[in-house]
């Protein structure tokens, strides 16, 4: 961790200045799939290919964001035991490595209260909080707890969002807007890219944080076009968390593919690996 790096909110930042990629990388990871240390694993794996930052998912019984390949992961690792708390180990033990944002639900942090959830994240060294369930009106409470930690609070932000509303989010959107590419639930599509430009540039004009474009991207032609359409940053979960379960040696697969979405930020061929995808 560099030593200016004092809070989350800053290790964010400097994720996405420090990128040499044209747009920085986050890999999506459920955490506890397979199992807890696996996806440990599956994180160094990630970081070791090119991943600038990590988006370390929660499982939860209504993932009413994800897509099916998501939720079987989640479904999974309920079934083999995985918890918050165990979640929480696996961001201590990445954050060292790379700024983690967790993903979870909102029921998650308001169970215990918004300052005590935050804490017990922030002890743990991640740098940001994506709750997608959580609205507008009743983040204020959240933000404060993670404005007093420094962890980022990312909201997100839709094609239907509309105009007055991104403009509101985007002013109070901590380390980066996530920006979601299509509408509906997280999933692999096969033709994307005519539309990243509009949606990104909506997503600038809103806010003075960096912007970063998930949902969807899957290929290294996807998170390419993504960088060239002007995102800051670029999020792929379904594509890993298929990798991971398809393969014998979930870490080695999911660190291959990473590593062929980090030479398409970096302007370089793709290996014609885009076709196996």
């Amino acid at each position: 961790m560099s030593a200016t790096a004092t809070t989350g909110i800053d290790r964010i930042a400097q994720a996405f200045t420090a990128s040499a990629k044209q747009a920085a990388l986050m890999p999506y990871l459920m955490g506890g799939y397979p199992t807890l240390a696996e996806s440990v694993r599956i994180g160094e794996a990630c970081v070791g290919a090119g991943a600038d930052l990590l988006e370390l998912g929660v499982p939860y019984s209504d993932p009413l964001a994800d897509g099916p390949v998501i939720h079987e992961a989640g479904t999974r690792a309920l079934a083999a035991g995985a918890s918050i708390a165990g979640v929480l180990e696996v961001a201590r033990a990445l954050s060292p490595s790379a700024p983690v944002v967790l993903m979870c639900y909102a029921n998650m942090v308001f169970a215990p209260g918004a300052e005590e959830f935050v804490e017990r994240l922030a002890q743990t060294g991640a740098s940001g909080l994506i709750v997608p369930d959580l609205p507008f009106e009743e983040a204020p409470a959240v933000l404060a707890a993670c404005d007093a930690k420094g962890i980022a609070l990312v909201p997100l932000v839709a094609p239907t969002t509309p105009p007055e509303r991104l403009a509101q989010i985007g002013r109070r959107a901590r380390g980066f807007l996530y920006t979601v590419s299509v509408v509906g639930t997280t999933g692999e599509r096969a033709a994307l890219a005519d539309r990243f430009a509009d949606i990104v540039a909506h997503a600038k004009a809103s806010t003075e944080v960096p912007v970063a474009l998930g949902f969807g991207i899957s290929t290294p032609a996807h998170a390419a076009q993504a960088a060239q359409a002007g995102a800051d940053g670029v999020i792929v979960g379904t594509r890993l968390v298929r990798a991971a379960g398809e393969s014998s040696d979930p870490s080695r697969a999911v660190g291959e593919v990473v590593a062929e979405l980090a030479a398409a930020l970096r302007g370089r061929p793709a290996s014609g690996v885009d076709g196996l995808l």
